[in-house]
């Protein structure tokens, strides 16, 4: 199952390490790549979506210090 993450604040390859490895810290998270071109962040999960998944994906990336205007 994947989910697509629209991140604004990244300006920079840091930003999208950061964002990276906040996402990839979650459990459930397979993998995360994030795109600065698109500010997208494209997560593939190991679990169905819920909730409570989505409400973890949006706050690991607000934590990290980005606002999320949508997910896919």
């Amino acid at each position: 199952m994947k989910k697509v993450i629209h991140v604004e604040g990244m300006g920079c390859q840091n930003c999208v390490k950061h964002v990276t490895e906040a996402l990839e810290a979650l459990d459930g998270v397979e993998k995360a790549d994030v795109k600065l071109e698109t500010n997208t962040a494209t997560v593939t999960l190991k679990t169905e979506v819920s909730n409570e998944v989505l409400k973890s994906l949006l706050k690991s990336v607000e934590d990290a210090g980005y606002d999320v205007s949508k997910i896919d």
